[in-house]
């Protein structure tokens, strides 16, 4: 802009100046023009009257240096001229000024040389005999007096150029120091130039809804970013080179960066999976990679953001599918381990009916055939219920009521309720402990103890005994029930509770368990934010302890 200031003063100033020069070498040379004007009429007329009295001796006897002096006869013939030979002149008599005087009395003109280098002023005058006396003077022209004085104009021009560079260029930097020395937050309190003032206000209005719409923006970042922190799922967008705009704590933990922001994706974390799934989305199509990190698996799904048909940008979210993977691999288990626990007993079923109905079974057999097939619909029910149990349980338990609950009085009930089937297997029970009330779901509390106890009772020696033993502990209270039976190896102490799962696997089968009560154990604790824990030695008995806390807030 100053540039531009100083181009147009100098530019203003020199064209003034060569206007005004102009201006005023034509007004100077129109003032000496009409000053030689009135000087030759005045010669003139002295000279008409010299004429007039004298003749023409006067005029032989005048020094007309500086003027040429003619005299013409009423019919224009020239009778006398102070430069040239008058014989050899032409007639006058058609000459303007000749006509003018000869008309009027006076006459004026003037004629420009060939060259148009010089002018000549003509002033004529009647005579008393009708006769006419002109006078002449040469003067330069406007263009020749300025070619003249080229030179000085020149020096001029030059010294008026030097001036006009200084001062145009003192007087640009001085109106732009206020534009730049503006405050532009806060326009209002500027008040150097007043023809600012419209645009000051603008910038005010507009520097106020910037703030309004930043302050909006930051509003919804944070929001955003409060909403997206705690997504469980990882989400990084990404521009089309792949640099990571925003990422959520979910996405960096992933990524082993806790600023991720700025960076190439591929730079904190080279897998070829997630390369993969960038450039297909870049080519506009949604893509699924799965990666194997630190030992879990990831599902990263790249999906491009497209404006105006081309990929901007791309939205990369990262699922931990560990665990969906491993009740997937639960269920296809679960399923496997139900249909082979069915059909076990549906076999003998099937088979001690086809017996009985083709008459091959004696009378007296037959007894013993429809016993087998009461024992193995008892042991299909008891896996059917338990698989509802399971199912209840997995879904959260929420038709089921909590209230205050004695869990010494759910286990006395308990073990009374097994007294006979510890009696048939030779195994003694004893309960000890004291009074513990927590807020907990009744069945389900009750259920924990009963299949503790159950176990106990089944995988224990004949001889052998099972304590069971309830304590107070303040803010818990815990559950203890101890076996002298065959014991839990350690390396099999965390699969004991998987569903179908059997430490003893033929003698599980001898004694009809189904190999889901630990199962029903585990996820009943865990409903009312119980910890379980096993103890003890294989061939030397088991102990599995359940803390639960006093707070009664549900796992769910």
């Amino acid at each position: 802009m100053t540039k531009r200031i100083f181009k147009s003063i100098c530019l203003v100033s020199m064209s003034i100046f060569l206007l005004g020069a102009a201006i005023f070498m034509g007004i100077l040379y129109e003032y000496f023009t009409d000053l030689q004007t009135e000087q030759l009429r005045t010669q003139t007329s002295l000279a008409a009257q010299g004429v007039a009295k004298i003749g023409k001796a006067y005029l032989q006897n005048l020094d007309a240096d500086k003027c040429r002096i003619s005299w013409i006869s009423q019919s224009g013939d020239v009778l006398f001229d102070s430069a040239s030979d008058e014989s050899k002149m032409e007639n006058h008599l058609e000459r303007e000024e000749i006509k003018e005087a000869l008309k009027n009395g006076e006459g004026e003109s003037s004629r420009y040389s060939s060259t148009l280098m010089e002018r000549s002023l003509y002033c004529a005058r009647l005579l008393p005999d009708g006769s006419v006396l002109r006078l002449s003077i040469s003067q330069n022209t406007l263009l020749t007096l300025c070619l003249g004085m080229l030179q000085p104009l020149c020096v001029v021009f030059a010294a008026a150029l030097i001036l006009s560079l200084i001062f145009a260029s003192k007087l640009a930097k001085k109106i732009v120091k206020p534009l730049n020395e503006l405050d532009l937050d806060n326009p209002l309190e500027n008040e150097e130039y007043e023809e600012l003032s419209p645009l000051l206000r603008r910038i005010d209005a507009q520097q106020r809804q910037i703030c309004m719409q930043r302050d909006e923006l930051f509003r919804k970042q944070k929001e955003f970013e409060t909403v997206v922190s705690g997504i469980p799922v990882g989400i990084v967008l990404l521009n089309r080179g792949g640099v990571i705009l925003s990422c959520n704590k979910a996405a960096a933990s992933v990524m082993g960066a806790d600023s991720a922001a700025g960076k190439n994706i591929l730079s904190i974390c080279r897998r070829p999976e997630i390369n993969e799934a960038i450039e297909s989305s870049l080519k506009g199509s949604f893509c699924e990679k799965i990666a194997e990190i630190n030992g879990a698996r990831y599902k990263f799904s790249a999906n491009p953001v497209t404006i105006d048909g081309t990929v901007s940008g791309i939205v990369l979210l990262i699922t931990d599918i560990t665990e969906k993977e491993h009740a997937e691999q639960l269920r296809r288990e679960f399923t496997a381990n139900v249909s082979h626990e069915l059909k076990t007993p549906l076999q003998t079923i099937s088979g001690s009916a086809e017996l009985i109905m083709n008459g091959i079974v004696k009378a007296g057999d037959i007894k013993e055939f429809a016993n087998g097939i009461y024992s193995e619909s008892r042991r299909m029910i008891n896996l059917i219920d338990d698989i509802i149990k399971l199912s209840h349980l997995d879904e959260g338990a929420y038709d089921m009521k909590r209230e205050d609950t004695d869990l010494y009085s759910l286990a006395c009930e308990t073990v009374k309720s097994l007294s006979l089937e510890a009696q048939k297997a030779g195994v003694s029970t004893e309960l000890t402990g004291e009074s513990a009330v927590i807020n907990g779901i009744p069945r389900l509390l009750s259920g924990i103890i009963y299949n503790l106890c159950d176990n106990a009772i089944k995988y224990n020696k004949t001889g052998g005994n099972v304590t069971v033993s309830v304590k107070d502990s303040g803010n818990s209270a815990t559950l203890t029930v101890s076996d002298t039976g065959i014991g839990i190896p350690p390396e099999e102490r965390e699969r004991v509770f998987e569903r179908f799962y059997r430490v003893d696997k033929s003698r599980s089968k001898e004694i009809g368990g189904t190999g889901l009560g630990l199962s029903i154990v585990k996820h009943a604790a865990m409903l009312h934010n119980a910890s379980v824990k096993i103890d003890g030695e294989p061939g030397k008995g088991t102990t599995f302890t359940v803390v639960f806390p006093k707070s009664g807030k549900a796992a769910f």
